[in-house]
């Protein structure tokens, strides 16, 4: 029997287990207290996302053709069982994709630029296909079917790296940028947007500039070489560049008739390295970068103080309106704490919107994967298991659909944390995720306020169980009585008021 098959016949099993298992209160510790005020938004949630990663790493396309996803190995049963349990109404159901751009689409030398004017694309010196095939096919079947249950996806796309004649260097993953190459490099993502829009029908929202291109220690010192080989693609992009960017490549996308496409300073590796690399305050000290920005995004990687919002609030100051994404968090080890990670990044980092590092991964990386955490594992030989990272990511991502406000949740007590997701006017119900990091049962006595739920119908995962189905809880005295098992997860939808 298949892994994947085993996967779906335990669930099957779990499906039987009583929902007083988890609700009972023999033996029960004491609850703790905590609250939810659904009444108090904090800001509007774009989502939960994914992505698919195709090409990351290889130095030569033609020696190595790297396909990270792993999509190329299944067959089309497989890849449309794995398409439905991510974007089909049973499925992860994400509201945000991100599409990484290769350095492989204009070619390898100068001699391959499309022309010598940055404003006149020439679609046919681009080859935006070779290396994007299984990423392409995942975002169109994708958006058919979060379109066919009626939702839609917003699009983010990340230059992994620029054409490899742009840099310095001349070679793939060059670690500085030729500034003669700038409005270049700049052409070659918005001819990627252009294509994926036009070609591919897919609906671009933001250009994302650089993917970790904070971290210039990846590189000996004068980047004369491309760096270790386990490191994935970027280039160093110092604040002045970031900024620079922001101001001469907006009026470029406006000339292509891109005007809903907001850009992005690209995504370092924490939200902590966005202030310590100064790009915050850089752009918000130019008035033309700052109005240009169109949305904030980090990786989010690490926990603590890797989460600060200082970068949001401080821009968020001129610009208040201003939305940030994670854009590629780590899995972490496909436990609780990835759970936690994600509270921080909504209730530390102040985001309004999470995407996890690729949810469909194959062992290929060299050197050994530095963040092994997935949804989906394809093992090359024509088979995939689904992770306990899949699971857990589900309690969050069906509570958190697009459209909805973060709302007001008390700070985690006792082992237990609360992620909250109020209706906002929207067709989906007041949601609360509520999770315990500790080794034995949690209990949690929560008030619930500004909701008309009389009860919230209840999910949980946990080693034993993934996403069972726990039966109703009903709002007694205001509040909510749940037992979160031990390194677990439950998560609460508002039901119709009697």
């Amino acid at each position: 029997m298949k892994k994947s098959a085993l996967f779906v016949a335990l669930a099957l099993s779990l499906a039987a287990v009583s929902s007083a298992v988890l609700y009972s209160a023999a033996q029960a510790p004491a609850a703790v207290e905590m609250t939810v005020d659904f009444a108090q938004p904090i800001r509007v949630w774009d989502g939960f996302g994914v992505n698919y990663v195709q090409v990351a790493q290889t130095r030569d396309y033609k020696k190595w053709p790297e396909e990270y996803g792993g999509f190329s190995t299944l067959n089309e049963t497989q890849r449309r069982q794995i398409l439905d349990m991510i974007f089909g109404e049973d499925g992860l159901k994400p509201g945000i994709l991100k599409m990484f751009l290769d350095p492989y689409h204009e070619g390898l030398t100068e001699a391959d630029n499309d022309n010598n004017d940055p404003n006149v694309i020439n679609p046919s010196r681009f080859d935006h296909k070779t290396t994007t095939e299984w990423m392409r096919y995942f975002a169109r079947e994708g958006l058919a079917r979060t379109r066919a249950r009626g939702a839609d996806l917003q699009i983010i796309t990340t230059l992994y790296g620029p054409q490899p004649w742009a840099t310095k260097q001349k070679f793939v993953r060059g670690r500085d940028l030729d500034p003669r190459m700038k409005e270049e490099v700049a052409e070659y993502m918005i001819a990627w947007v252009k294509f994926l829009r036009e070609e591919e029908k897919l609906p671009v929202r933001y250009i994302s500039l650089h993917n970790e291109g904070d971290e210039i220690w990846r590189w000996p010192a004068d980047g004369s070489t491309a760096g270790t080989e386990n490191h994935d693609f970027n280039m160093y992009w110092p604040s002045s560049q970031i900024v620079d960017f922001l101001r001469f490549m907006r009026p470029m996308l406006d000339r292509q008739d891109l005007k809903d496409v907001g850009i992005t300073p690209g995504e370092c590796s924490t939200w902590r390295n966005m202030a310590v690399a100064g790009i915050a305050w850089a752009i918000q000290n130019d008035p033309v970068a700052l109005r240009n920005l169109g949305l904030l995004t980090s990786h989010g990687f690490g926990l603590g103080r890797d989460n600060v919002g200082i970068n949001a609030e401080f821009l968020r100051v001129q610009r208040p309106e201003l939305k940030t994404w994670t854009t590629s968090m780590s899995w972490g080890k496909m436990d609780v704490t990835f759970i936690e990670a994600i509270r921080q990044q909504i209730y530390l980092a102040h985001v309004n919107g999470v995407i996890p590092w690729a949810a469909v991964q194959t062992d290929t990386w060299i050197g050994g994967d530095p963040n092994p955490g997935t949804a989906f594992r394809v093992d090359r030989k024509g088979g995939f298991t689904v992770e306990p990272g899949y699971y857990l990511y589900k309690q969050v991502s069906r509570a958190g659909q697009p459209g909805m406000a973060v709302a007001t949740v008390s700070p985690p007590s006792n082992n237990i944390g609360l992620i909250a997701f109020a209706s906002n006017g929207t067709r989906h119900p007041d949601a609360l995720v509520a999770f315990n990091t500790s080794s034995s049962l949690a209990k949690a006595r929560i008030r619930v306020s500004g909701t008309k739920a009389a009860g919230f119908t209840a999910f949980a995962t946990s080693d034993q169980l993934r996403y069972q189905p726990a039966g109703t809880v009903p709002v007694k005295g205001g509040a909510v009585e749940i037992d979160i098992p031990a390194g677990g997860v439950v998560t609460l939808f508002g039901a119709q008021p009697r």
